[in-house]
């Protein structure tokens, strides 16, 4: 092999050596070729044989692992030809006299990933043909061809496939560039492509498998990439040697120590030892998680669905069946998703350190938070490196601290690499993200590939994340994944849909559902496996609460007050934080009730006060509260009670809302035993001394022929917020026909008398109009979900997104649509300078902000004082942390728009938030 065509300048013409992969800001760089093998060697190191996701991907390809792993390494070395551009060389001009010089007229506006795709299609895919003398390649001109998707993968290394669109090589590439790309090319096929057969590749059977299992292998050139690129600049080579040479002696001995540093090797799983060692603090198991220990599992993708009573033990039957399907071989890892960033935070710690048992005591797998906000998290960012932190409970016994969770720094850098972890609690969205046309989908991918997907709370999620959601299962099946899915309440119709995408993935025959199956129930699904079994569920949670009807807000008050008077803690859950404000400011100026006994919790606060807010409720309401605590004292909230907080009223009152959530609520009701006063009792067979729980519900008159404003003219916000009408109307229909709650008995009916298909049919005419504009409106949800989420079927391509043009640069496919919103920072004036609302040392930005609907926030920015902008400006410039944010000062006129008890206002009613 030759890598020269003829001296110029005193430099080689067409040699790969010419050309710069990495530099430095002091000068250095390190040769495009050795990058190259870099990026090679860690891929060696990844497909070795021995690896999970090695042999998973070679029975699904039918080929060895040794084969796999030449062919796809060879590939990998391959991932940046791009950069073999002048036009990206340029980006550098002056880095070295030894580099090829910039050329005039050759802008680099086309990204080195598609840039590398497109050489590939027009100069080194028909290099059969125009090899020069003395240059030999064993690979026929049909084989050559049969290389596009899989450079597709490569060149796509930077998370979005290459475009495929570009034509005018010429207007990126010299003649020399094109020749130093070949003579790379026949380089690297002479150091990898020895004594391989390669007819496979143009195998039609092949190729076809190659389009499911291209994103996994997409993922993997990701992670290649990233590790391979994370040199340090001392270990930067601009000197020429043989490229044989560089493997041996520099790139495999670089790559390990790498993977070391990385530490992604899957860690063991413990023996499955029973769950009370997972769980010490479980004294007896109820029956889910008695079945959770019992059931049978194997090595195969399966899917579990628990719909049972809040308090039944979920969470932790859920762990118990992990552990047991990873001793299984079943699966390396777990993911956990939750609805939101509160409930992932609340997860986070209650899996702290019963995690670490899955795994052994001697060992040290991650756990790692994924979301947005998750560096706020003093358990998370206390973890990161460290093995034996300490820190909040979360709910355990004294001693079984979620400080023992411990995070490799790696992984804790991005939350795109935390779904590789082995195991991650964070939002549903990091999840969906893989299903998504965004960038480094396919590593998020890899890293659910054979894991467990864990979903709380999945009765949760609109149309659109339920759809979503739907596609997710189905991928994650087809990549060797089982699930997890936890309920309250779940509707016959979803649990078909969720059965029949998993089975789609794994490829077996969706069986029918019983369409009148029992309560509790657990659903169990995978290939040569159905079943439906029914539950018992723990007496101290198999409670039934009776329902009584408020007409309006003032027989709410006078029910607080009598409440209060007899010394028991009230919670009021209303459906839009104006109408929560509302309330909480009639309340406050009740004489009857004290300041100190009042609160108000929802989501418009500035996070140093929703933080605080939520530690107090928990401490006055949760599960060791006391008598002292709650006596007489009251909470106003939205809907952020509903999830995952471990909250115990004596009395709760709710607008009224669709029955699932109105059972999810209930739960927040009498949740623990407590005496007369409330104190907690926690000897055996001890029994709630309190009067029986009244679940009161505020709701216009019941109404068999309702007028079409008869929700609006009692509860408008309520209307803005759940705009299924007839939903709501059939939700009271049912509560007044049962009068009461009582899941064991009749939670299946509630949920099917509402939004069963049959159902539907009984709603009154003069609200059908309005239902129908909800049904539009899902419908319309459901069918952008459709065009957003990725055809996995077309392969690691373009193609994949085509519909909604998503792998665009400046295209954003949302996980969630809602209304838009505004992150603002939260600042004051003190003794001259703007300071943050937040007065403390660690992330003060951070902690002065809150998410505002954007129509709101620029009726607020209408209000800033001129005078006032040239400071925030002057801020900006000064703070980084405010570049993408809004600002608003606290100041003169402004000031009654945010009070640290009462969060955001804008001195009006504001009907179409929630939450």
């Amino acid at each position: 092999m030759v890598d020269y065509v003829e001296k110029k300048g005193g430099l080689r013409m067409g040699s790969y050596f010419w050309y710069w992969g990495k530099s430095s800001d002091d000068g250095r760089y390190h040769l495009l070729p050795y990058h190259c093998l870099d990026v090679a060697a860690v891929g060696w190191l990844l497909l070795a044989p021995d690896k999970p996701v090695t042999k998973w991907l070679c029975s699904k390809l039918g080929v060895s692992a040794e084969w796999l792993r030449q062919w796809f390494v060879f590939c990998l070395a391959l991932h940046d030809i791009g950069k073999f551009a002048t036009a990206f060389q340029g980006l550098k001009p002056n880095l070295s006299e030894h580099l090829v010089p910039a050329v005039q007229g050759m802008p680099y506006n086309e990204r080195h990933d598609s840039l590398g795709f497109l050489l590939w299609q027009k100069v080194v895919k028909p290099l059969g043909g125009t090899l020069e003398p003395g240059q030999k390649i064993d690979i026929s001109a049909k084989q050559l061809r049969a290389f596009e998707p899989w450079l597709k993968i490569v060149t796509g290394h930077h998370g979005i496939p290459p475009k495929e669109v570009l034509n005018r090589h010429q207007d990126f590439f010299t003649e020399n560039d094109e020749q130093a790309a070949k003579n790379f090319f026949l380089g690297v096929s002479h150091l990898l492509l020895n004594d391989i057969n390669l007819d496979i590749l143009a195998n039609k059977q092949f190729k076809k498998k190659l389009q499911q299992y291209s994103w996994v292998l997409a993922g993997i050139t990701v992670l290649a990439d990233w590790q391979g690129s994370s040199l340090l600049e001392d270990q930067y080579r601009s000197d020429e040697i043989p490229l044989s040479e560089y493997w041996f002696k520099k790139a495999l001995p670089q790559a390990k120590q790498i993977a070391v540093a990385a530490n992604l090797t899957p860690t063991a799983c413990a023996p499955f030892a029973g769950i009370h060692h997972l769980f010490p603090f479980i004294k007896q198991p109820t029956p889910l998680q008695e079945w959770s220990t019992s059931v049978d599992v194997n090595d195969q993708p399966q899917l579990f669905i628990f719909e049972d009573v809040t308090g039944a033990g979920k969470t932790e039957a859920a762990m118990t069946l992990c552990h047991r399907l990873l001793a299984a071989g079943a699966a390396d890892g777990v993911y956990a998703g939750l609805p939101t960033m509160a409930t992932a935070n609340a997860m986070y710690l209650r899996l702290g350190k019963a995690y670490r048992r899955l795994f052994g005591s001697e060992k040290k797998p991650s756990l790692v938070l994924a979301h947005g906000a998750r560096h706020l998290s003093d358990a998370f960012r206390e973890s990161v490196g460290l093995p034996d932190n300490t820190g909040e409970n979360g709910g355990y016994a004294k001693g079984e601290s979620s400080g023992e969770a411990y995070c490799h720094a790696w992984l804790a850098d991005s939350r795109k690499k935390a779904l590789l972890a082995e195991v991650g609690v964070g939002t549903l969205d990091q999840a969906l993200l893989s299903i998504l046309p965004a960038r480094h989908q396919s590593l998020r991918l890899l890293g659910l590939s054979r894991k467990i997907l864990l979903v709380d709370e999945v009765h949760a999620y609109d149309p659109y994340m339920n759809l979503l959601l739907q596609t997710l299962l189905q991928a994650h099946a087809a990549n060797g994944g089982s699930a997890i899915l936890l309920s309250a309440t779940l509707p016959n119709a979803m649990r078909e849909d969720y059965v029949q995408a998993f089975c789609a993935g794994v490829g077996c025959e969706a069986r029918v559902l019983s369409e009148n199956a029992d309560y509790p129930l657990v659903t169990h699904v995978a290939p040569n496996v159905f079943s439906e079994v029914a539950i018992e569920t723990r007496k101290e949670v198999a409670r039934s609460t009776a329902i009584d009807w408020l007409k309006s807000e003032q027989e709410a008050l006078e029910l607080i007050r009598e409440q209060v008077e007899h010394g028991r803690c009230v919670c009021w859950i209303r459906n839009t934080v104006g109408d929560a404000r509302t309330a909480f400011d009639v309340l406050s100026c009740c004489e009857w009730l004290k300041t100190e006994r009042l609160s108000l919790f929802h989501s418009r606060f500035a996070m140093i006060d929703r933080q605080r807010i939520e530690n107090e409720t928990l401490a006055f309401f949760g599960k060791d509260s006391d008598a002292e605590m709650r006596c007489g004292r009251v909470l106003v909230a939205t809907q952020v009670v509903e999830q995952s907080l471990d909250l115990d009223f004596d009395v709760l009152i709710s607008d009224l809302a669709p029955i699932d959530l109105l059972i999810q609520r209930v739960g927040r009701e009498h949740r623990h035993i407590r005496d007369e006063g409330g104190n907690r009792k926690r000897e055996k067979g001890a029994t709630d001394r309190r009067e029986p729980p009244v679940f009161y519900i505020l709701a216009p008159e019941p109404s068999e022929a309702p007028e079409e404003t008869w929700l609006k003219d009692v509860l408008p916000g309520t209307q803005a917020v759940y705009r299924h009408v007839g939903q709501l109307w059939l939700t009271q229909q049912i509560l007044l026909k049962e009068q009461v709650i009582a899941p064991m008995n009749n939670s299946r009916t509630l949920i099917e008398e509402v939004f069963g298909e049959e159902a539907q049919d009984h709603i009154p005419e003069a609200l059908r109009g309005l239902s129908w504009e909800a049904e539009g409106d899902a419908g319309g949800k459901r069918g952008i979900a459709r065009l957003n989420r990725l055809d996995l079927s077309k392969g690691y391509s373009r193609r994949s997104a085509e519909d909604s043009g998503g792998w665009d640069e400046d295209t954003n496919i949302p996980t969630r649509l809602s209304e838009p919103t505004v992150d603002v920072a939260l600042v004051v004036e003190i003794n001259g300078p703007l300071q943050p609302y937040a007065p403390v040392k660690r992330y003060p930005w951070d902690m002065s902000m809150l998410s505002l609907p954007k129509r709101e926030w620029e009726d607020v920015r209408k209000r800033i004082p001129q005078q006032w902008q040239s400071r925030i400006d002057e801020l900006r410039e000064k703070e980084k942390a405010l570049t993408w944010v809004e600002v608003l000062p606290l100041v003169d006129g402004l000031l009654p728009c945010y009070d640290k008890d009462k969060g955001w206002s804008l001195n009006k009613e504001v009907k179409r938030e929630s939450d």
